[in-house]
């Protein structure tokens, strides 16, 4: 389990991704998941989650027909359903009913997927197909959700006598409310509610002439609310048909309840599925967002993120309508120390920030924004100094603090450890900090941690560059206009460009001048000569851009000429075969005028033409028997083209090389792995930790 304190969340900021991350969620399962989302412990398990992600991930890409996620979480119910003699209210039943619904098509959606979404499917294994709660359910409930007139006897019964009274209720208040209008008692409105009786709408003045029993008065006091005396007795009737009704659908939903009880293993399993599939499917939605991907993890410790974004960076820069540069960091155990320079505001923070977040969001479970071909790795621990940490509470200065944190890092540090280093070594005097900085450098070295660091010290630059494990890198700058570029370099220190900044920021030249008189010739020079290495490395880079522009703009025109040549070659090949047809024909043609020349028509003689038809019969025989031989020639090179290309396939990947232990590569991720087992053409491979099933003509053999 991936080990973090407080100050490393903080600093990485998580949380951001915590709030997007509950925007996603249905229930308040998936909520409280995200709530305490840290590292996963077991990791195998954080490889199953990974992978559950993935596939949904993918089945989104794909734009399949996955089922809209819709149910409500049956907490209430699980814990209901044990209770004896107990009732389930009718919504209990409608929730229930709705995540048998929604598990029964998850079940139908995977059927006969499982070996392409293996981990979502394994997901389902504790549940089965099955209507039986469903129409339990539909033979109480209608589709309102209403019990159903005929869900008993008795309810039937009880139903039909308050039809058989409403409808008394209303001809007898109808009847009184004619009497009363002919008299011109009642105001314009005529008839009002109250407690869901109908009641006269009586003018005050001769409320003492109606009977009835007075209900209530409007604002102005000109209108009573009088209930006629002749309904009042089938209202009280009504009412009590009403709670007759009220306890026969208790009895009734108090044996579907008892029934209910039977399923709760299945309704435990459905609470279970859908709550996990619910926070799977809030991560789906955050790597959609992020336009995120699962990499290659390994075992041994080694990374390498290709086309890499700080998630947040991202997200920000696209509301403002910004493109974000993507960055490519390489570590492994021969370069694992990773030291970042070069001047303020160039992205060194962002970079490092960037590895150390994407590092928690895979450990936490969650795809990274990066190339799907990167290669990440485990680590036990991850610890972050980021950023100004002064505490007025614990009166300490930003140096004590950083001293502090170091003391801790420099205590549990070791070769599953993570570090992540954000101005080393300031907040102190320069060459003394400098100094103690490179000294937790080296013991840091020393523990085999692996690290990424941001400084301007030369001295810990110096040292990157002198111990064989550690390596510089630099935030790239425009040199003409000390724009930066966003990008990050492996393999050189950065110049800080502190006079260069101060002149074109408008300093004057002589104080810069006077500046660097003050300082050491060698500092000087070695700032120069990085300036110099830096200027000259993009120089060199935009002019590999440019040789390999160059590069694809021939094999553009290449593949250009090679198509329209084959274009032309075929239409000239076409005109010759049509030729050779129509010389064919016309052979043809001058053979059968021949024989029609040579018909003896008014020939006295018998049978004077049956050499002739002899000789046609035999002719008509050996051009059939020539066509006969030019389709048994193409059957017979189509064949061999097939035999050919097949071969040429196989040839071209050595997948006749491949078998179990080999080191193979798949065609379409160019993700490398190693066969585990073979069955026909059906080829297991180990990626890391992950499994997957793919076909022989997918792979490419490497080695044995």
């Amino acid at each position: 389990m991936l080990k973090c304190d407080p100050q490393t969340y903080k600093d990485l900021e998580l949380e951001k991704l915590q709030d997007i991350l509950r925007e996603y969620c249905i229930g308040p399962s998936a909520l409280q998941i995200v709530d305490q989302l840290k590292p996963v412990k077991n990791n195998d398990e954080l490889i199953k989650f990974l992978n559950q992600t993935n596939e949904l991930v993918e089945i989104r890409r794909e734009a399949e027909r996955f089922p809209r996620l819709e149910f409500e979480e049956l907490k209430s119910e699980i814990k209901m359903l044990p209770v004896q003699n107990a009732s389930l209210p009718q919504e209990s039943f409608a929730r229930i009913r709705m995540a048998s619904v929604m598990v029964n098509s998850l079940i139908y959606f995977f059927n006969k997927r499982e070996e392409d979404f293996p981990n979502l499917y394994e997901l389902l294994s504790g549940v089965e197909y099955t209507k039986d709660l469903i129409n339990k359910i539909d033979e109480i409930f209608d589709k309102h959700g209403k019990v159903k007139d005929d869900a008993s006897e008795d309810l039937l019964r009880v139903r039909q006598q308050m039809q058989s009274v409403k409808r008394h209720i209303h001809s007898t208040f109808d009847r009184s409310m004619r009497k009363y209008l002919k008299k011109g008692y009642l105001s314009d409105t005529k008839e009002g509610f109250f407690d869901d009786r109908r009641v006269l709408a009586v003018l005050s003045s001769y409320k003492r002439e109606v009977n009835g029993q007075v209900v209530s008065n409007s604002k102005s006091g000109n209108v009573t609310f009088i209930e006629p005396g002749e309904t009042i007795p089938l209202n009280n009737e009504y009412e009590q048909l009403l709670d007759d009704e009220r306890k026969e659908i208790f009895v009734i939903l108090q044996q579907l309840t008892f029934e209910m009880l039977a399923y709760l293993p299945l309704i435990k399993a459905y609470q279970q599925v859908l709550t996990k599939l619910d926070f799977i499917n809030a991560k789906s939605r955050l790597a959609l967002l992020l336009d995120a991907n699962l990499p290659s993890i390994n075992e041994n410790k080694e990374m390498e993120l290709i086309d890499c974004y700080h998630p947040l960076l991202k997200l920000n820069n696209k509301s403002l309508g910004k493109n974000t540069v993507p960055q490519r960091i390489s570590m492994n155990k021969d370069a694992r120390m990773l030291v970042i320079s070069g001047p303020n505001a160039g992205g060194k923070s962002i970079t490092l920030k960037t590895v150390g977040l994407l590092q928690l969001m895979l450990q936490c479970g969650l795809l990274v924004p990066l190339h799907p071909n990167s290669k990440m790795c485990l680590f036990d621990a991850l610890l972050t100094d980021i950023g100004d940490n002064q505490s007025i509470v614990d009166e300490l200065s930003t140096y004590s603090y950083r001293l502090k944190r170091m003391r801790h890092f420099l205590n549990v540090s070791n070769e599953n450890t993570l570090l992540l280093l954000d101005e080393f070594g300031t907040g102190s005097d320069p060459d003394l900090g400098g100094a103690l900085a490179e000294v937790f450098f080296e013991t840091l070295y020393d523990r085999k941690s692996f690290g990424v660091i941001t400084t301007h010290y030369a001295n810990i630059k110096l040292k990157a560059d002198e111990l064989p494990e550690a390596i510089n890198g630099c935030m790239l700058f425009d040199t003409e206009t000390l724009n930066p570029l966003f990008r990050f370099s492996m393999g050189q220190p950065g110049s800080s460009f502190t006079f260069e900044v101060a002149q074109i920021n408008g300093i004057p030249k002589k104080l810069i001048n006077k500046a660097k008189s003050k300082l050491d010739h060698k500092k000087v020079k070695m700032d120069e000569l990085l300036h110099e290495l830096q200027k000259e490395k993009s120089y060199l880079n935009r002019l590999t851009k440019e040789h390999i522009l160059a590069q694809e703009t021939a094999e553009e025109h290449r593949q250009f000429y090679e198509t329209t040549k084959k274009k032309y070659d075929q239409k000239l090949q076409n005109l010759k075969d049509r030729a050779e047809e129509t010389s064919k024909f016309v052979s043809l043609g001058k053979k059968l005028q021949q024989f029609i020349n040579d018909y003896k028509v008014r020939s006295k003689k018998k049978n004077s033409n049956a050499d002739l038809m002899q000789e046609v019969k035999k002719y008509i025989a050996m051009e059939k028997s020539k066509i006969e031989e030019v389709k048994q020639e193409v059957r017979l090179k189509k064949q061999a083209n097939k035999k050919k290309k097949t071969k040429k396939v196989k040839d071209q990947y050595n997948q006749a090389k491949i078998k179990v232990g080999s080191k193979v590569k798949m065609i379409s991720t160019k993700q490398t792995g190693e066969v585990e087992e073979i069955k026909g053409e059906d080829v297991t491979v180990l990626l890391g930790f992950a499994r997957m099933k793919v076909k022989l003509s997918q792979l490419i053999w490497v080695s044995d």
